[in-house]
């Protein structure tokens, strides 16, 4: 079978064709990758040994269609993806492991790294909003960090802090109430609405 091009397998994955969505991972061309890999979790065919290997692809296009693909895949290892290279990879990482929620200790320390000294503002808000949707304690300090942040990454932070509790949350969120940026103040006093309900 010749490899197919990408519009071939974004049709074989609404149609059913499981070898030419398979085909297309061979593919020389990464779109026709990164479309694969999307036509193979439509098919509910796509395996975690394909999805690992395409973590590791030479093209960022398809590393980055695999982290967001993973975002349904909650036993996948995302470490490479959140070490990647390429930022767009991290951030699509980053957002996928909020998505599985899971606090393993090697995730949460990689994201929390990542929240605090990534040069990325993207790859911050993502981790930031990632470390909030696992809830785990140790993410604290640098969530209440991340409210200095820039204003789209503050704003995910007063949002990220809704599992958490104690003085110091408190205080970061009576901050971000008075904060110059709108939205900032709109985050912070949905979450004051929500912890009186």
């Amino acid at each position: 079978m010749t490899t197919p091009d990408r519009r071939s397998v974004a049709v074989a994955g609404h149609t059913g064709d499981a070898a030419t969505a398979t085909a297309g991972l061979t593919s020389a061309d990464p779109a026709v990758r990164a479309t694969a890999l999307g036509a193979l979790q439509r098919l509910d065919l796509l395996t975690e040994a394909q999805l690992t290997v395409a973590l590791g692809d030479p093209s960022p296009a398809v590393r980055r269609r695999a982290a967001e693909v993973s975002a349904n895949y909650v036993d996948i290892d995302l470490t490479i993806a959140l070490n990647d290279s390429d930022q767009t990879v991290v951030e699509m990482a980053a957002w996928a492991c909020g998505e599985h929620e899971s606090n393993n200790d090697v995730v949460v320390d990689l994201l929390i790294a990542l929240a605090s000294t990534a040069d990325d503002a993207l790859v911050r808000e993502a981790a930031v909003a990632a470390l909030g949707a696992i809830g785990d304690h140790r993410a604290t300090d640098t969530i209440i960090q991340a409210t200095e942040d820039k204003p789209a990454v503050r704003r995910r932070a007063v949002l990220a802090l809704a599992p958490f509790e104690g003085s110091k949350v408190e205080a970061a969120i009576d901050r971000a109430l008075s904060d110059r940026d709108w939205q900032v103040r709109q985050a912070a006093e949905d979450l004051r609405r929500a912890q009186n309900l």
